[in-house]
């Protein structure tokens, strides 16, 4: 072994604030290792646009944000690149303009494993490494409509979220024992029972006998939130709106000055997840990965009210056609389901067990083993 602790394999985890979810996973899957595989191995998280990539790649988490509010932009990218032969060509053509980035990436953060939570750096890197390459697991983020970059043949091993991820993976190409279905990484808390829904309320200040609705912008309050949450107040529901608006303070002070009668409760960026979730009884989110499988654990039934064209368009099929919940991509949408969910509690509640069922809560646990296996092998 050739980490930074001669008696410690080192993994470095590959990963990009393009979106809360590359961290997120990253963050889920060190803690699972942490918890069940104490002391074993050394961990890093690098960013790698931010640290290595060249102009203008070096400015990819700063421009995220203004390109995820141009839908039609991102989707015309995103459709562009994405393809066995499509794919292939686009690194093709950046590989002489990256190459020297990614060798000192290699060189200056030695390591005994890879773990990508990313598509964009696997092919760059496993072509750096050359053909005997050290372990590399590339762990998919996305649920259901995967880019092509995520999937290699030269990587150890991929896990996928679900089947559709992994049908995908072998529809191009992928060897059939080089891809297995695993679930999406969440944090350690999801996997253990959690308190009474009632003391969960009481520590929070939540209405004991009144439905409550998460609503959920994503760690940056990206999608419609604000507008969102301001027509369910408008139509005078039954309710209490618990109202996460994450980093974006601005959506946050907006609503905190707006004067909603609606019973609510505002929250900037929160650590409480699980115990917001399982308090709750619905939630209105936009269709990332991370938040629909920490759902389907809570078993919430869902109200998916935006997603980013490309990777999240199947996370909303995968949501709806299993009948855990629904498409709601307009406020008077999202307003009429709930109305509907209020007045029928027991609809509710059959969208509620199906999204139970479809929990995977010891999908990190199952991940961290995977990857002690395989840097536990001996390396030719």
């Amino acid at each position: 072994m050739t980490g930074k602790m001669a008696d410690k394999p080192h993994i470095l985890f590959l990963f990009s604030d393009t979106g809360g979810g590359h961290r997120s996973a990253a963050k889920a899957i060190i803690e699972a290792i942490n918890i069940y595989h104490p002391d074993r191995v050394t961990t890093e998280m690098l960013d790698f646009f931010v640290e290595y990539a060249p102009p203008p790649f070096d400015r990819a988490v700063q421009t995220y944000g203004p390109m995820a509010q141009v839908p039609d932009l991102w989707e015309l990218g995103y459709k562009l690149s994405n393809g066995k032969y499509r794919s292939r060509l686009v690194h093709d053509v950046l590989w002489p303009y990256i190459r020297k980035s990614t060798t000192s990436l290699l060189r200056e953060h030695p390591c005994d494993m890879f773990v990508s939570v990313h598509p964009i750096i696997n092919t760059p890197i496993l072509r750096a490494l050359g053909p005997n390459p050290k372990p590399y697991i590339i762990v998919i983020t996305d649920m259901v409509t995967t880019h092509a970059f995520w999937y290699n043949n030269n990587a150890t091993l991929t896990l996928s979220p679900t089947r559709e991820a992994r049908e995908r993976g072998l529809q191009i190409g992928m060897a059939p024992a080089k891809i297995e279905e695993i679930g999406q990484p969440i944090a350690d808390k999801f996997r253990h029972p959690p308190p009474p829904k009632e003391a969960l309320r009481e520590a929070l200040g939540w209405p004991q006998n009144r439905l409550v609705v998460l609503m959920v912008g994503g760690g940056e309050g990206m999608g419609p939130i604000e507008e969102t949450v301001r027509t369910v107040d408008r139509a005078r529901l039954d309710l209490m709106m618990a109202i996460i608006t994450g980093r974006n303070l601005s959506i946050k002070h907006n609503l905190e000055k707006s004067r909603l009668v609606t019973d609510h409760e505002i929250y900037g960026f929160v650590e409480n997840m699980p115990d917001l979730m399982y308090a709750a009884d619905v939630i209105v989110t936009k269709a990332g990965p991370g938040t629909i499988s920490e759902a389907f654990i809570a078993g919430l039934p869902i109200i998916l009210y935006s997603r980013m064209p490309g990777q999240e368009e199947g996370n909303v099929d995968y949501v709806v056609d299993k009948g855990a919940g629904v498409w709601a991509p307009y406020p008077e949408k999202v307003v009429t389901t709930l109305r509907r969910w209020v007045d029928n509690p027991g609809e509710r509640n059959k969208v509620a067990d199906i999204s139970k069922s479809l929990a995977r809560p010891d999908a990190s646990k199952n991940i961290a083993e995977k990857i002690i296996q395989i840097v536990d092998q001996p390396q030719i």
